[in-house]
């Protein structure tokens, strides 16, 4: 039956045109896009999530940057270990050297001066962005913080897990990873491989020898230097407990560095799996929301196809009541 009031078929064709107008304008954003679920409207739940799963990768991004000035401040520590070594390896051969018969002394002590004005130069100077953790002052915390992770947990409680490290170490086991304890609140310098009298004690010397004199040991210590004068009263006995003590002190800044390197070591793994975390986070929320461009592409072609069909379909059922009049004439 045909009404020439009541188009049914063009009403009909209209209806699946709009819907099929709705889906092509839905698609065509997503490709524009890119995103599957760009609005709370799409799907509340998906965005959500991915909205905190993004807030959290920031949170991610900002922990790598803390990891990487934590990195760098440990290299800046581990460089000055490193060319400590070397200075305090060379003033040991000095002392040994100075120990042969016929040496001039004199020529030796200017020598030691260099190196020992060397060693505090690199103590007072290995520093990364105000943080020196090889010269100790008034103000220095004992324990250090690397910032090491950011943590949601089952709850939905965040917090910061930090890396901690202590610098000062077990001093009075010998185990200090300073070079310098410029403390004045009279620590004996205690905390400081270059200021501690501990190597001297653990070498059986009669005398504290140490290789920097300060404020905070001058009491109880005696800087390592060779006075000559004309009968050259540095003997022997007294030159064979420097070289012991400046020995163990060598020892104890290979420990260091190996801790400062073990150290390094957990913040690289560390900064590696926060890199890791993250990827893992973008590709969570890109299955959550991200349209599938080949799949939208497709549909994409197929609304359009059927957009025309429908426009034909639409145009001929308009063209139908047209064709009953001509019945009438």
């Amino acid at each position: 039956m045909y009404s020439i009031i009541t188009n049914s078929a063009a009403k009909a064709a209209l209806g699946t045109l709009r819907s099929i107008n709705h889906h092509l304008d839905q698609t065509q954003s997503r490709v524009a896009s890119g995103y599957r679920i760009g609005h709370a409207s799409d799907d509340a739940a998906y965005w959500s999530i991915a909205r905190t799963m993004k807030s959290d990768d920031k949170a991610l991004s900002a922990v790598q940057d803390a990891l990487s000035l934590g990195t760098a401040t440990i290299d800046t520590a581990y460089t000055g270990l490193s060319s400590s070594v070397e200075v305090v390896d060379e003033i040991k051969a000095k002392l040994v050297a100075a120990s042969e018969p016929g040496v001039e002394k004199g020529k030796v002590n200017k020598e030691l001066t260099q190196l020992k004005d060397q060693l505090l130069a690199i103590a007072k100077s290995s520093t990364f962005n105000g943080v020196n953790w090889l010269n100790i002052g008034n103000t220095t915390a004992s324990t250090v913080q690397v910032v090491g992770s950011f943590v949601r947990d089952t709850n939905r409680v965040v917090s910061m897990n930090t890396i901690d490290f202590d610098i000062y170490g077990d001093a009075g086991n010998g185990n200090m990873l300073a070079l310098v304890d410029d403390r004045t609140s009279a620590t004996g310098g205690a905390a400081g491989i270059l200021t501690s009298t501990w190597f001297a004690d653990a070498a059986s010397a009669d005398t504290n020898w140490v290789l920097h004199l300060n404020d905070s040991n001058s009491a109880t210590a005696v800087e390592i230097e060779i006075e000559i004068e004309i009968d050259d009263t540095t003997s022997n006995d007294d030159l064979g407990e420097m070289i012991s003590t400046v020995d163990k002190m060598l020892q104890q800044l290979t420990n260091a560095g190996a801790q400062y390197g073990a150290l390094k070591m957990r913040v690289d793994l560390q900064t590696e799996f926060v890199g890791a975390l993250r990827d893992w986070t973008t590709k969570g929320v890109s299955k959550l929301i991200d349209a599938d461009m080949d799949e939208e592409a497709t549909r994409l072609k197929a609304l359009q196809a059927r957009e025309q069909l429908t426009t034909q379909a639409l145009s001929i059922a308009n063209s139908t009541p047209s064709a009953l009049l001509q019945l009438f004439q």
